[in-house]
């Protein structure tokens, strides 16, 4: 099946992101387009406003001698300076490379030595230390300017400046270089580069996905129609500056339509800026919406038998009718009148509570996310639908459109999007969005998007009969089949375990064998909250996850999973015989996980190669070593003796009989 659009060409002259700006300034000149919290006050700034310090810092980079194609590097927290200074190098015909904030020194080298950054934008003293770290062995930095001036009073500025000195000198310099930065802002076109952003990395070496600004303006415009977003949505921006669902809603989205910014103080202020905000379009990961829901669990356990009452059965009522009246499907006058006064009860104070008050449309993309989670958002009121994208994509494959949500797909094409499922099932697109190429790599350039500007994303999926929306069934790589011929898709049994408060991560194996196997991460907060309610000592993350009673409760999750999993005979046999609770958990400065906080399975598999023969050679036991990294940089070596444990499995009939009842 494939959809197809007709691709328009841009409005006037607004052919990149610096002539959306320039369109905004006057448009929405006195609207409010960024805010940031720094010191427990909001400041704000109007899209004129915005356009002044963009220019001022473009005239800056020009006094620094940024020249046309430079690359320039931009590292730290979401702070709008640092998305000026996106925009800012494109004015002057350098092009941005955001990185992770949270990369190590040889992660960022990486990227550093890939792209030959001339510039590099610091949003702090420990972006600006990594990055005098890797310039032992990455010659092509020339000059580094930085954000925050705290800690940076001695250091050797012969070719280091603050960032708002480069931009008070383009203001004094006005004069001489605003005929230059006019002519090369009038340069840019609508196949000019807008934006280059690494992969994740998952399979290997981070790849640059050249992004045109025909890729970001295009997909905005089509995106926000979609939803009908306008210049009165809010958003708030905390996802790393790095990963294309930042940009494309930090930037794409919101200088389309000219909405506003708003950025945290920090990643532990979040929930209470989100509070204050109060966004109307909102975007997460899994990852996030499953933290919220495991505070959310947290906070009813230690609540009065009152109130856990209340909680409980107005979430039951909500559970049943509360999708099919977001949706504005058929639903009883009695059941409708609870579940106003439920609203005014818990689901009212609870989305307060979480900052989702006045959220008109929300996403979750990265990763399938359990049918459990989506459902429970839902029941609340809180329109939260699912997304299928990707970097290259510019993000949007598919959408669900209003009134069509549903957990176990991804929805339909996204407008100007053509969707295709190959013979093997591997999904392919085409679109507006898709990337120009890989930098410095036309091999894979080449081998993921073909002479016709089909991509092959990588996933398994399908559409369906009737509805036309796409359901992914896991990454094709990780798809296979168990011995007996029966499906293996780890990805949606692992999705079933998260939604569990106690779990954070899972990780099954079982292609090609006889039976399935896990490893499971506990979440310490939820766990350690537990523990403490019940006197119950510890004194790491280690001694807590080999405790009996947390063996017995995740004993006691994978089971009821795996009934959930037999119900479906196409999937049965992904039920997990055995598992074992991690003695640390899996960790991006380890190579476990991506940036995104995606797992690395084949790494995970062979790291830990000799847990998963005990797994499946029946021990009770076993003793093992694992290399671990340490926030301060050390590396050390984490020695533990972990409990193996059998997990009941079902026959479909009697899981279908069990739902039954």
């Amino acid at each position: 099946m494939t959809t197809t659009a007709t691709q328009r060409a841009p409005e006037g002259a607004l052919a990149s992101v610096p002539a959306l700006l320039a369109r905004n300034a006057v448009q929405y000149a006195n609207s409010t387009a960024y805010r940031e919290k720094e010191f427990g006050i909001w400041q704000s700034w109007t899209w004129k406003q915005v356009a002044a310090e963009v220019e001022a810092m473009a005239l800056g980079f020009l006094a620094l001698g940024m020249q046309r194609g430079d690359y320039v590097a931009i590292i730290g927290r979401n702070r709008p300076a640092l998305y000026w200074s996106m925009v800012a190098a494109q004015r002057v015909g350098a092009i941005p490379v955001a990185l992770y904030q949270d990369a190590v020194a040889e992660e960022m080298a990486y990227v550093l030595e890939h792209c030959g950054a001339r510039f590099a934008i610091c949003g702090d003293q420990e972006q600006v230390d990594k990055v005098i770290e890797v310039q032992e062995t990455v010659q092509g930095i020339e000059q580094i300017l930085y954000l925050d001036k705290r800690g940076m009073r001695k250091y050797d500025h012969a070719k280091m400046n603050w960032l708002m000195d480069a931009q008070t000198e383009g203001r004094a310099a006005r004069s001489r270089l605003e005929a230059e930065l006019t002519k090369r802002t009038a340069e840019l076109t609508y196949d000019s580069t807008c934006i280059m952003l690494y992969t994740s990395g998952t399979t290997g070496k981070p790849k640059g996905v050249v992004l045109s600004n025909r890729n970001i303006i295009e997909s905005a415009k089509a995106s926000a129609a979609f939803d009908s977003l306008t210049f009165r949505d809010e958003i708030v921006a905390y996802l790393p500056m790095a990963w294309v669902g930042d940009y494309i809603f930090s930037v794409g989205q919101a200088y389309w339509v000219g909405f506003c910014v708003n950025c945290p103080e920090s990643a532990t202020t979040l929930m209470s800026d989100l509070r204050e905000i109060g966004p109307t379009y909102f975007f997460s990961p899994p990852r996030i919406f499953e933290t919220m829901l495991t505070t959310v669990m947290i906070r009813m356990e230690d609540a009065s038998k009152t109130k856990k009452g209340l909680f409980d059965r107005y979430m039951a009522l909500a559970r049943r009718v509360g999708g099919a009246i977001l949706d504005g499907k058929p639903v009883s006058a009695a059941d409708r009148m609870n579940y106003r006064l439920g609203e005014v009860l818990v689901y009212g104070p609870l989305k307060n509570t979480l900052g989702l008050t006045n959220i008109r449309v929300a996403y979750t993309a990265g990763e399938a996310i359990g049918p459990e989670i989506f459902d429970f958002y839902r029941s609340l009121g809180i329109n939260l639908k699912q997304l299928y994208g990707q970097t290259e994509a510019s993000v949007f494959i598919t959408q669900q459109p209003d009134g069509e949500v549903r957990s176990d797909t991804v929805g339909v094409p996204s407008p100007g999007v053509e969707v295709k499922i190959a013979d093997s099932g591997e999904v392919f697109y085409r679109s507006p969005g898709t990337f120009v190429e890989y930098y410095k790599n036309p091999e894979s350039t080449a081998s993921t998007k073909d002479a016709e500007g089909w991509v092959a994303t990588g996933d398994a999926g399908f559409f369906e009969e009737g509805t036309g929306h796409l359901r992914i069934i896991d990454r094709a790589k990780d798809v296979g089949k168990m011995a007996d011929g029966r499906l293996f898709a780890p990805k949606y049994v692992e999705n079933k375990l998260k939604f569990f408060p106690n779990i954070l991560e899972a990780v099954v194996f079982g292609n090609g064998r006889d039976r399935c196997v896990a490893f499971v991460n506990i979440d310490l907060a939820a766990v350690g909250n537990w523990a403490e309610r019940n006197n119950i000592g510890y004194s790491s993350y280690q001694e807590l996850a080999g405790h009996p009673q947390v063996l017995d409760t995740i004993q006691s999750h994978i089971e009821e999973v795996n009934a959930s999993v037999a119900q479906d005979p196409m999937l049965s046999g992904c039920q997990i015989h055995r598992f074992l609770v991690l003695h640390k958990e899996l960790d991006a400065d380890d190579g476990e996980m991506t940036r995104t906080r995606k797992v690395r399975r084949a790494i995970v598999a062979d790291k830990f190669a000799d847990l998963i023969d005990g797994l499946y050679a029946g021990a009770d036991t076993i003793a093992t070593e694992t290399a671990v990294s340490y926030e301060d940089g050390r590396k050390g070596v984490l020695k533990a003796t972990l409990s193996l444990r059998d997990a009941k499995v079902f026959d479909t009939a009697e899981a279908q009989r069990m739902a039954a009842e």
